[in-house]
């Protein structure tokens, strides 16, 4: 069975995933599809604030219509699951002190998720302040840690490790005006040993390959894409020159 951590642990832990919202409409989400397939993108993300049921249902099919990869599940509540996908990141947003996001909507939805196939990963997610107030941060009614507060971020990313977390997500926000720090990113990577999956912010190859030599493994791209469809055609192909460099 392909998972997560394997299929990172493959491409020399230089992925690339694609986020979707699913409250996009269904053709909106088969032309991203089929670019993700097109272009090799190593996963896609469907996750929103609020859309779930048979809305989130009928965007994964539309997805795996269209898209070979791995599909996982990034869940804004408890309701954002679904066995048609192939995963799901098993969230604890450890940077905020709501307790609803730290456990409280886990308890809720384990019951459910132990009764799926579905590949589980254990994440620390920290929100990093990209410049804005973003939807996680207004939703889960949390603080970011500060962009230049790199000793918060290795703490709170050190905690998830001896917590038990198998990956950690430190992400800007959808939509964010800044993406994450390298230093940030490498002080983190430094400490932890552990997989780095980053996003918000990232809107071009460039940025994506400084964020990829500071040690992230997975970038994510979500309204990036939106905005510009090319904008995954352009990372991938920095991905695998810089893939091709190491191997």
């Amino acid at each position: 069975m392909k998972t997560f951590l394997l299929e990172v642990q493959a491409s020399l832990k230089k992925s690339l995933a694609i986020l979707i919202d699913p409250d996009q409409n269904a053709e909106a989400v088969a032309n991203i599809a089929q670019l993700c397939d097109a272009n090799q993108v190593d996963f896609i993300f469907v996750g929103g604030s609020l859309v779930g049921g048979n809305q989130l249902t009928k965007c994964i099919q539309t997805i795996k219509t269209y898209y070979k990869g791995l599909v996982y599940l990034f869940p804004g509540n408890e309701m954002m699951v679904d066995p048609n996908a192939d995963g799901i990141l098993f969230l604890s947003l450890l940077s905020g002190r709501n307790p609803e996001y730290l456990i409280g909507k886990q308890v809720v939805a384990a019951p459910y998720l132990a009764q799926t196939n579905l590949d589980i990963l254990p994440t620390a997610y920290l929100l990093i302040d990209g410049g804005r107030e973003t939807s996680v941060s207004y939703m889960s009614n949390t603080k970011p840690i500060p962009a230049d507060k790199y000793n918060i971020a290795v703490a709170t990313a050190l905690a998830g490790k001896m917590l038990g977390m198998q990956c950690i997500y430190m992400d800007a926000g959808s939509g964010a005006f800044a993406p994450i720090a390298p230093k940030m990113i490498e002080k983190v990577k430094q400490n932890t040993g552990l997989p780095l999956i980053i996003g918000g912010g990232i809107r071009s190859a460039e940025t994506a390959i400084q964020l990829y030599k500071a040690g992230a493994d997975v970038l994510v791209i979500g309204n990036g894409v939106e905005d510009n469809h090319q904008l995954i055609q352009s990372i991938a192909n920095a991905k695998q020159a810089l893939i091709d460099s190491i191997a």
